[in-house]
């Protein structure tokens, strides 16, 4: 009973939101290599509001450094074409009717150190959020023990099962953006 507002599942599941919003930032980093994801934040204004890219075409990746997007409405072309270009990926559209390619151009030394600092501001702002993760939990601990509703060895229990869940959210977090790391500084 004592145990119902303690759930380490949940704040386990909460940290890795952390590590899945840190995926979904980094596939959006542009590594020298076509990716899908590349134009998954791209939104086109279509029909009167605004609406993900990928829901209004295809995105395939033909070729290593091509990006292929099939637009299934033709009146919706121009409006792609504007949100790519709007959305400063650093691409230049070159549409052929219904399709918009774009050609992924090789990334310079520079420009690859750029990517690795904002990589890492990504990396930080989700160990931020695990961080705050266990702070919240800490403070509902600490809470429980005030209101009698746990025991000194549960507090100093529950504290330490925070600690190995937090733990392990920053390593993966570490892991995810050296992997990221690796990928965006080979040439």
């Amino acid at each position: 009973m004592a145990t119902a507002n303690y759930d380490i599942n949940d704040i386990k599941r909460r940290m890795q939101g952390a590590s899945a919003s840190l995926k979904t930032e980094l596939s959006g980093l542009r590594t020298g290599r076509a990716s899908s994801h590349l134009l998954d934040p791209v939104m086109v204004d279509a029909y009167g509001s605004q609406m993900p890219l990928v829901q209004c075409a295809s995105v395939t990746v033909p070729e290593p450094r091509l990006i292929a997007v099939s637009v299934w409405d033709k009146s919706l072309v121009k409006a792609v074409e504007k949100a790519i270009v709007d959305s400063n990926l650093g691409l230049s559209p070159a549409t052929e009717g219904q399709t918009i390619r774009l050609r992924i151009p090789e990334l310079n030394e520079e420009r690859r150190k750029e990517l690795v600092k904002i990589a890492h501001k990504y990396a930080e702002t989700a160990r931020v959020a695990v961080r705050h993760v266990r702070r919240d939990a800490m403070d509902l601990i600490k809470k429980l023990e005030k209101d009698h509703a746990i025991s000194k060895d549960d507090h100093e229990r529950y504290s330490g099962e925070i600690q190995k869940a937090t733990d392990a959210g920053i390593v993966e977090i570490d892991q995810l953006l050296a992997a990221k790391e690796k990928e965006i500084l080979t040439v």
